[in-house]
């Protein structure tokens, strides 16, 4: 090594062991190396030393002007501003600790007094969560115009930061409601990763499936909560159920939960119901009303929704028939006479809520 003016070694020259490689960083934030080049080139958010042949080294403070960075925008902070406050964040951690320095070299005779280092607490307001979260600039999903929230949830499921993500959802849902939750933040995200994995250059499927998994957990507590003042009620409940072969439940579940919080009782059959079980389940319970999800247009079956529509329930001489909603985009443009087409979540909670105000004999 060679001494560097005043005695002090220049950043080209310090030793590889003082630092982090890129690929070791981008590892440990969960995204790509060339993530991290970038934000060096557009923000400025580089290591602050290189080896021989210019490899990167990260230093401890280059690791939390980084870390910070990712901490902003997993609040939905734009990538430029955050990576202004981070560097702001960083440059005064640097200037105290000069300070500090400056401070202990001038208390005399003896060694200098450890410190421990200063907490910054200036940092941007909306940067000041209990845990620092690893994330990137942009989730690197085709999100287009979306909210904040929707843009930190993706970042978070991108990270496979468990904790974060399941915190964005609840915070959204406190914030928003369910309806808006859904429809703006938790849906955008998760067709987003599902548009991503199925890309033919990268796969995300792990990210789909820990996203998926938290937002039908959180669901399904808002259901329990919601559900638990509904016992007793003697009113028809709404049947929610997947056509044969259909997987995806997720949205069935949102307007499970939201129905629940209007007080209204549910019937939630879950994923792929077989045709002869769903009538059965109609005949038996007598539904107000019916909604069969379809996500992909292989699992939509026309004949079956018709054969629901038409079923009678009910003691001889006073039998009814239940209303049938069609929903997913399964459906396409699909258009039948005496089945409902909602278009969301907020849009089959307001045909819900009419249909219960004109009762089962208006069908």
């Amino acid at each position: 090594m060679t001494d560097a003016p005043g005695g002090a070694a220049s950043r080209e020259d310090v030793p590889p062991q003082t630092g982090v490689t890129t690929g070791s960083l981008a590892r440990r934030l969960g995204v790509s190396p060339t993530t991290l080049r970038s934000w060096d080139r557009r923000y400025g958010l580089g290591p602050a030393t290189r080896t021989t042949g210019r490899h990167r080294r990260w230093a401890p403070g280059d690791v939390d002007m980084v870390l910070e960075m990712c901490r902003l925008t997993a609040e939905g902070l734009p990538p430029a501003e955050a990576a202004r406050a981070a560097k702001a964040a960083q440059a005064q951690k640097a200037a105290q600790a000069q300070k500090a320095a400056k401070e202990q070299a001038g208390d005399g005779a003896g060694p200098a007094r450890r410190r421990a280092p200063a907490r910054d607490v200036t940092a941007h307001p909306a940067a000041v969560p209990a845990s620092p979260y690893a994330s990137r600039s942009g989730s690197g999903l085709p999100l287009g115009d979306v909210r904040q929230e929707c843009r930190g949830l993706a970042r978070a499921a991108v990270r496979m930061d468990a904790l974060a993500v399941q915190e964005r959802l609840l915070s959204a849902i406190r914030a928003h409601g369910l309806v808006v939750a859904w429809e703006e933040i938790m849906a955008p995200a998760l067709q987003a990763v599902g548009r991503k994995w199925q890309s033919a250059d990268e796969r995300y499927v792990e990210v789909e499936h820990l996203l998926s998994w938290h937002v039908s957990a959180t669901l399904r507590h808002v259901y329990a909560e919601a559900a638990s003042s509904l016992r007793g009620t003697r009113s028809s409940p709404v049947l929610l159920a997947c056509l044969p072969g259909e997987q995806h439940t997720l949205p069935l579940e949102a307007l499970n939960a939201a129905l629940a919080g209007r007080g209204e009782p549910t019937l939630m059959l879950g994923s792929a119901v077989p045709a002869e079980a769903l009538i059965a389940a109609v005949r038996r319970v007598g539904p107000s009303a019916v909604v069969l999800w379809s996500q992909s247009p292989s699992t939509v079956s026309m004949p079956l929704a018709q054969h629901i529509a038409a079923t009678r329930w009910g003691i001889r001489g006073a039998r009814t028939q239940s209303h049938v909603l069609i929903s997913g985009p399964g459906w396409g443009r699909s258009r039948r006479h005496g089945l409902l087409r909602p278009r969301g979540l907020g849009e089959a909670l307001d045909m819900l809520q009419a249909l219960a105000a004109r009762g089962p004999d208006d069908v």
